[in-house]
């Protein structure tokens, strides 16, 4: 299956494997060399895509916005940083082949009608919306028009902010997938949110899924076994490394981790076991590590049977354990050494 049928496969079957998306986000810190090498990381992961986000410092913001956290000292204001953190329309274009070469869907947040345009030209198969953009209607329905999926956080939204962006999306004309986030990097246990996952399903009728900045592997698997069909998380080399979104991140090889883990979940979910059916093909293991009822001393012919005279022992192919009650009271018609495994055959 190609990248983009992964995609697409999200919204046609509702049996469509998770979709495990690697964000990128800032981490390359404006160098086009870093932001390359996470591709070819992810890709070996086995994560299904990979997502950049995509700043047009004049685009988005005024010069006068306000740092959130003052991280970077190279830059004299939040605007600066969005300005280094750019990249030119061809080197999009390369970092949307090069993904696609590892087999990668590439995708990347965009927060302006600029930065849109721009990601339309790299051929990106739907649209990544974050968090803080849920409530930008006009932007929402800029990239519904294209009729390609667009893909919601709501990390920082009410419901009725929820309700309005899915309306805008499915008017505009494109199918939309909703991703429970709680904006705090890093996120706590306790404000995960996991029981939003199923509301936004029945609310929504649509794929859901987990945005999670935790920077850990637990929450994406507890996602997983709760139904989620979408698995975004920040990755990084190391927890050592520069950038705002490091400490809510997990390395690349928790990625493998992560992934490893949904697909060993999904397998479970997806075969679900006749209990019967399992215990019966599973006789010959009983036999083995099973209790039978044996003489716990030795017993003579004509006596009658208390539970002091049985013991419980391995292996499990004479009477079982169970069955104890009843032998109790029973009369044996020949003696019975210690340890030896009653069978019907001794009784009266």
């Amino acid at each position: 299956m190609s990248p983009i049928n992964k995609l697409e496969g999200l919204f046609a079957s509702p049996e469509s494997p998770c979709l495990m998306v690697a964000e990128i986000a800032q981490t390359h810190d404006g160098s086009l060399g870093t932001a390359s090498s996470p591709i070819d990381a992810a890709a070996k992961a086995g994560a299904d895509a990979i997502k950049f986000q995509t700043h047009i410092a004049s685009a988005e913001s005024t010069p006068g916005e306000p740092w959130r956290i003052k991280f970077s000292p190279q830059d004299e204001t939040r605007y600066d940083y969005w300005k280094r953190m750019e990249f030119t329309a061809a080197q999009w274009l390369g970092l949307a082949e090069h993904a696609k070469e590892r087999g990668l869907i590439f995708l990347s947040s965009a927060f302006s009608f600029e930065a849109v345009d721009l990601l339309e030209k790299t051929g990106v198969p739907g649209w990544k919306v974050g968090a803080g953009e849920v409530s930008n209607l006009p932007l929402l329905e800029y990239m519904a028009r294209s009729g390609k999926p667009v893909i919601l956080s709501s990390g920082m939204s009410p419901w009725d902010e929820m309700d309005a962006a899915v309306d805008c999306v499915r008017g505009a004309g494109a199918p939309v997938a909703i991703l429970q986030c709680t904006t705090a990097y890093p996120c706590p246990p306790n404000k995960l949110g996991l029981n939003v996952i199923d509301e936004l399903r029945k609310r929504y009728d649509c794929p859901v899924g987990l945005s999670d900045h935790s920077g850990t592997i637990y929450a994406g698997i507890a996602a997983a076994t709760l139904g989620a069909k979408l698995i975004e998380v920040h990755i990084t080399f190391s927890r050592e490394c520069f950038g705002p979104d490091v400490t809510a991140s997990i390395t690349t090889a928790e990625l493998r981790q992560l992934v490893d883990g949904v697909r060993f979940v999904e397998t479970a979910l997806g075969n679900p076991v006749d209990k019967e059916a399992m215990a019966a093909s599973l006789n010959d293991l009983r036999q083995i590590f099973g209790k039978s009822i044996v003489a716990a001393r030795d017993l003579s012919t004509g006596h009658v049977i208390s539970k002091q005279d049985m013991a419980f022992k391995k292996p499990g192919s004479g009477i079982q354990a169970s069955r104890y009650k009843e032998l109790t009271g029973r009369r044996l018609k020949r003696p019975i050494g210690v340890d030896s495994m009653f069978s019907e055959d001794d009784f009266e």
